[in-house]
């Protein structure tokens, strides 16, 4: 399956047997719905809780990757099989549909594309809509085969910021990259990774939509960014897979995230807002 897919190839293989439609939406969506009010999400698909379901509870940090168990768990849950062929949308269009991708791609499930203009652009074409998602009874026989090269640690990042060997790209915004806009998690500092470059997702975005590809590869290749060693980051690891999936529409093949991102760094760097 291509990386990324649009309505209209959706709107074809919506009745295969194989597909599996997974609904990345987060606030406010999973809010209405329990309260029992109307919201919209795709017929059929089914509710990947990327916040509470598909991220380790435990740890210190927003969003850090569940371990492979977990993930073949709750996979299994949404009647997810080893030969699905997974198709995944966010209400927002594309924000955080491309984390769910990643999260598929390093538990070694190859069959899983992103549904570009998510939501918006499947009601914007005029495709049909449910106000509730689909609750499957049959559990699947989804198999994690955890690709361990995919994910970067804060102890690598931080070797890379001394000695680069790797290209960590930033998909922040650029005041926050610069030090000069102030951070979601307001005890932190904004600022940068020694050694990183800034690619802000939402210059890879338009409408909602990925830019297409010859305008995707000219602004990677304004960045000078090779295909060798690169690294993907962020705040919290959702946006830098949006930057990481652009990158693959436009040619590069890497995979690696530094899942904890700036979260992570500035809170062990200490830097922190007095």
């Amino acid at each position: 399956m291509m990386d990324l897919v649009s309505v209209d190839w959706l709107a074809e293989h919506l009745n295969d047997e194989s597909i599996v439609i997974l609904d990345a939406s987060v606030q406010p969506v999973t809010q209405v719905e329990s309260q029992n009010q109307e919201f919209l999400t795709f017929k059929n698909a089914r509710f990947f809780d990327l916040k509470k379901k598909f991220s380790n509870q435990e740890s210190s940090f927003p969003n850090t990757i569940p371990t492979a168990e977990q993930f073949e768990l709750e996979a299994r849950k949404l009647g997810i099989n080893k030969d699905s062929k997974i198709v995944v949308f966010d209400n927002l269009g594309i924000y955080t549909s491309p984390r769910v991708w990643w999260l598929f791609k390093i538990m070694g499930h190859k069959n899983v594309s992103v549904l570009n203009g998510g939501l918006p652009e499947w009601i914007k074409q005029g495709g049909k809509t449910a106000n509730k998602h689909l609750q499957t009874a049959t559990e699947g026989d989804f198999k994690a085969n955890f690709q361990e090269d995919f994910l970067i640690t804060y102890d690598i990042v931080l070797k890379n910021s001394k000695n680069p060997q790797l290209t960590v790209i930033d998909a922040r915004s650029k005041g926050r990259f610069d030090g000069v806009e102030k951070e979601p998690r307001k005890h932190l500092k904004s600022g940068h990774i020694s050694n990183s470059m800034n690619v802000p997702y939402k210059d890879l975005l338009s409408d909602g939509m990925f830019k297409s590809k010859a305008e995707l590869t000219k602004i990677f290749e304004s960045k000078q960014v090779s295909d060798i060693d690169l690294v993907f980051s962020c705040g919290s690891g959702i946006t830098a897979c949006i930057v990481m999936l652009a990158s693959h529409v436009a040619g590069y093949n890497s995979k690696k995230l530094y899942d904890g991102s700036w979260s992570e760094w500035a809170e062990l760097q200490r830097l922190i807002v007095e």
